[in-house]
């Protein structure tokens, strides 16, 4: 496993995996899958923005513009959070975030959609002010032959998600000292709408445990992140 410390590493990685899937005939036409990584709170989100929009720059963008760069979409697992009226009959809603609440069958059918499917691909998104799923809020394009997924359970392997992970071509696992993503949890709740002492309740509850086994997962990563 290699460490990546810069944003231009983690874009030589991704290219290095797309321009070798190009070069099989097998894989001609289909889309290559980077999967992102890592703990609530480490940065996935803000990783996949930068490497997207570096993969995307154009005149203007504060990345320097290169040609021949594959389009890009960026797609979070968060999109396939189960509903909270679902999660209370399950009895999950005070676990929500847990691999459990998501609908894993449905994120593994949007991965192999995305890898058969030559045309335009639509995807959930999340909206974190209200905490739900919002259905169709993302299109992936004909031109995006990349698309960047994160979330926390990319290499799991119980519970439906070891079908995840084969149908991703690079895996990328975002690593924080655990003091700053704790800290940076509890102010994500408490832009959400938590008290503080929510906030630190959920950061240092649900989401933690959550942690120590998304952490679990790290070696089984293909590369892992240093500077989210």
């Amino acid at each position: 496993m290699a460490l990546l410390r810069t944003l231009d590493e983690v874009v030589a990685a991704v290219l290095a995996v797309k321009n070798a899937r190009n070069r099989r005939k097998t894989d001609a036409g289909t889309r290559t899958i980077v999967g992102l990584t890592g703990a609530p709170g480490s940065g996935k989100s803000t990783v996949g923005e930068a490497l997207v929009s570096r993969l995307n720059a154009t005149a203007g963008s504060p990345f320097p513009v290169t040609a021949g760069l594959p389009r890009a979409q960026l797609v979070s697992m968060d999109g396939f959070h189960l509903p909270q009226a679902r999660l209370v009959d399950l009895g999950r809603r005070e676990r929500m975030g847990a691999p459990d609440t998501f609908d894993v069958d449905g994120f593994v059918a949007l991965l192999r959609l995305l890898r058969s499917a030559p045309g335009a691909v639509v995807a959930p998104g999340f909206d974190r002010k209200i905490e739900e799923p919002t259905l169709g809020a993302i299109e992936i394009g004909r031109e995006q032959s990349l698309v960047v997924v994160e979330g926390n359970y990319l290499l799991h392997d119980q519970g439906g998600w070891a079908e995840v992970r084969p149908l991703l071509d690079l895996t990328l696992f975002v690593g924080l000292e655990p003091g700053i993503r704790l800290t940076r949890l509890v102010a994500r709740h408490e832009s959400y709408g938590k008290t503080p002492a929510e906030a630190r309740a959920w950061a240092h509850g649900p989401d933690e445990t959550n942690a120590r086994l998304i952490e679990g997962t790290r070696a089984h990563a293909d590369h892992e992140i240093a500077f989210a």
